[in-house]
């Protein structure tokens, strides 16, 4: 690929990216209140409804995460980020015309089969970007990703108080234009003398984490990946819920945080991982990140009032300084002909976090509503601890990359 047209998939790839998460951003803060009026105004049903809702999608992610990863080997990237876009268009209008919650598990399952966007877009960014450029790139493509979780947020709020469904539809809107941007305008990252052929062994879902087991770096890397994806559905499952509970929360004050929240995190991902990354290498970068992140969760779950409640995404923000080293260092562990079945094997262990994640934490946060309000916090210690239990896994991991 030439070096102009390289950049112009690279700049398709961000604008892509940042079509996705605003409209995952739109509907963020509504899909629970939607939840919550069709499981008919019970809080602790509804949140249960919603981890199930969130289990069924990372399911059928889980499995159909490692077949798209080989396909995208074989074939290229570009049909599998387009399938993926029309998947996740059409799980959004299901989602906005959806009568009952039975309808929203439908939609859900359609997003979980074709939801390899993310990861197809990142093989992509790996097939186009020098291994010692990772770091960078990685964290632009995160700091677009939370521009659009700036914008959609907000403007979900906003259109939630018109309508609970106004946001799905916009999002649909949104999905379908990254769709057909990609089926005009997006070259193909993979050469075809880079392509394989299909093993679909491979494409099992246990089978497909070989390519992590079989690397002692990659092993403990992705590892300390998971424990931090496991950890951050805390928050993400039952942020809106939790808000609205403890600090009685409007659609509009959780879009605003969101908003604020993101435009932190363009800072940190843009500007401050990266730069930390060249002053003091990946490594520390990726271990500083860590103790935030475990810092701010606590502080999440202490949090008595709104106002601390904001104070403490401070370290939560800080802490996504981790991000761009981490997946820089674990793609530079496999070959440019596997970055599909490595980012297919990551995202089927995100999926599994979000099957293990939302039913758990959700399960946690019906019982401790029961009791005191302190013990509402209990989901974010539990996310905390898992940050911290991610630490060592990352120094052990990261000390052996860097003596390699």
């Amino acid at each position: 690929m030439s070096a102009q047209r390289r950049t112009a998939a690279l700049g398709f790839i961000l604008a892509n990216v940042f079509l996705d998460s605003l409209s995952f951003g739109l509907i963020f803060p509504i899909l629970p209140k939607l939840v919550l009026s069709l499981s008919g105004g019970d809080l602790a049903s509804a949140a249960q409804d919603f981890g199930w809702m969130s289990a069924a999608w990372s399911v059928t992610n889980f499995i159909a995460a490692p077949v798209l990863g080989v396909l995208s080997d074989r074939y290229g990237r570009r049909p599998i980020i387009l399938i993926s876009a029309f998947g996740f268009a059409l799980d959004l209008l299901v989602m906005a015309l959806a009568p009952t919650v039975t309808w929203l598990f439908a939609g859900r399952v359609v997003s979980g089969l074709t939801a390899a966007s993310y990861s197809a877009a990142a093989a992509y960014l790996a097939d186009v970007t020098p291994p010692l450029q990772r770091t960078r790139r990685f964290a632009v493509f995160s700091a677009v990703s939370a521009t659009g979780m700036i914008l959609g947020p907000a403007a979900g709020g906003l259109l939630g108080e018109i309508s609970p469904r106004a946001p799905f539809f916009a999002a649909a809107g949104f999905a379908a234009l990254g769709w057909l941007y990609g089926l005009l305008i997006l070259p193909e990252s993979l050469a075809p003398e880079l392509r394989t052929k299909i093993h679909w062994k491979s494409a099992i879902p246990i089978r497909s984490l070989g390519i992590i087991s079989r690397d002692k770096k990659l092993t403990g890397l992705v590892s300390a990946g998971f424990l931090i994806q496991l950890g951050a559905t805390s928050a993400n499952t039952i942020f809106v819920l939790y808000t609205g509970y403890r600090y009685h929360w409007t659609s509009m004050d959780v879009g605003l945080l969101l908003m604020a929240f993101g435009g932190g995190n363009i800072f940190v991902m843009a500007i401050l991982a990266p730069r930390l990354a060249e002053w003091l290498g990946e490594r520390v970068t990726l271990l500083a990140g860590l103790s935030l992140l475990a810092i701010g969760f606590a502080g999440l779950g202490l949090a008595r009032t709104g106002f601390e409640f904001c104070l403490a995404c401070v370290p939560a923000c800080l802490g996504n300084i981790c991000g761009p080293p981490l997946q820089a260092l674990e793609t530079r562990q496999v070959s440019a002909t596997e970055q599909g079945r490595l980012q297919g094997a990551l995202t089927s262990l995100v999926a599994l976090t979000g099957l293990i994640g939302p039913i758990f934490f959700t399960q946690i946060f019906a019982w401790s509503i029961a009791f005191e309000t302190a013990w509402s916090g209990l989901v974010f210690y539990i996310g905390g601890g898992l940050m911290a239990a991610a630490l060592p896994v990352a120094f052990v991991a990261s000390r052996a990359e860097r003596q390699a």
